[in-house]
């Protein structure tokens, strides 16, 4: 099929964009290269995907309607993957208009022009900071979302009640995905994982907040680009609504809009996962202990239950398996990352 995914210089978009391809699929990729962080790693990921011929990619901005339009145009697609955005929680409070250009005013394009397009299904991607500090766990897809920490995770909400209200106007198939830390070979320099491990290798002290006491759901990235893949062909619709015991669908009863978990269910705590890096590493990390920063939950902790009754699919790629891939891609790509300045 004919797919146009938005962000394929990012981590998430790379890895989905490349397993398409492998899979025969066209897919024309939209990014703007934005130096949030090393453009140099983001121009990697492009060529990678460039050695593929049936790999189309346009470079320009979401808030850009014209050239979002020129792109669909190009595309002509079937599915659309809307993983472009300004990505960083802590980012957000240093530059919010970013967050409202790129994840509001952006998206807000791409649900116009799919809807234009007829396209069979839109996905979208969401984020479990729409959970909050919400004391209910493991998080479930019909949990209340009105209490956003930063504005980085109101953006995001603020992104899903336009799909749900696009959907129900024009009956446009929309499923947006909420992810939860996701980690990974090819993964962006912000995130603790490569932060810790360029640390570790320079002998210099990694910084833990929240000393320590957090834990997240780490999702390693082949489990999330196995369930965005599955998903894609689960266009919502009461002729797949979820009807089980001890699951809750969020299929809306207005529109075909769904909303779904992209996670294990398994917490890890900062410590585990930090001697996990030390392990992998064979090396013990310096450990600066800090407080929690503004913005940040203690755990995000998700409910597969519904991911899993759709598509008989949950994350369950081990912490240690996938920091090792991360470690060992990163060995051999450091060089050429560190070529050009971040």
């Amino acid at each position: 099929m004919r797919y146009f995914i938005t962000g394929t210089a990012g981590f998430i978009g790379f890895h989905l964009a490349r397993r398409l391809l492998q899979d025969g699929h066209d897919v024309v990729g939209f990014d703007g290269l934005t130096p949030y962080y090393n453009v140099k790693l983001k121009q990697m990921r492009h060529a990678a995907l460039s050695q593929f011929p049936s790999f189309r990619p346009v470079i320009a901005m979401l808030e850009d309607r014209g050239a979002v339009e020129v792109a669909f145009e190009i595309a002509q697609p079937d599915i659309v993957v809307h993983l472009a955005a300004q990505a960083g929680v802590r980012y957000s409070l240093e530059n919010p208009k970013a967050y409202l250009d790129s994840n509001v005013m952006g998206s807000w394009n791409v649900l116009e022009l799919a809807q234009r397009a007829n396209v069979r299904h839109l996905m979208m991607a969401s984020t479990s900071s729409i959970y909050g500090a919400n004391p209910d766990v493991p998080f479930r897809e019909i949990d209340r979302t009105d209490e956003p920490l930063t504005i980085y995770a109101a953006t995001k909400k603020a992104m899903e009640l336009m799909a749900h209200s696009h959907s129900h106007l024009y009956k446009l198939p929309v499923t947006a995905f909420r992810f939860f830390t996701v980690y990974g070979p090819w993964g962006r320099p912000d995130m603790a994982l490569f932060k810790f491990v360029k640390a570790m290798l320079d002998d210099e002290p990694i910084e833990i907040y929240g000393e320590g006491k957090m834990s997240r759901d780490f999702t390693y990235i082949d489990d999330l680009v196995e369930g965005i893949v599955r998903l894609s062909a689960i266009v919502p619709s009461e002729e797949n609504r979820v009807i089980a015991e001890g699951v809750a669908d969020s299929l809306s009863h207005q529109a075909p809009f769904r909303v779904v978990n992209i996670g294990g269910g398994q917490p890890i705590s900062l410590l585990d996962f930090v001697e996990t890096v030390e392990a992998a590493l064979g090396r013990r990390a310096q450990r600066k202990m800090l407080p929690m920063q503004k913005g940040d939950v203690p755990r995000t902790f998700a409910s597969p239950a519904l991911l899993e009754n759709l598509t008989g699919y949950k994350p369950g790629t081990g912490l240690a398996t996938g920091v090792k891939a991360f470690v060992d891609w990163y060995l051999e790509a450091r060089p050429e990352i560190e070529s050009s300045p971040a």
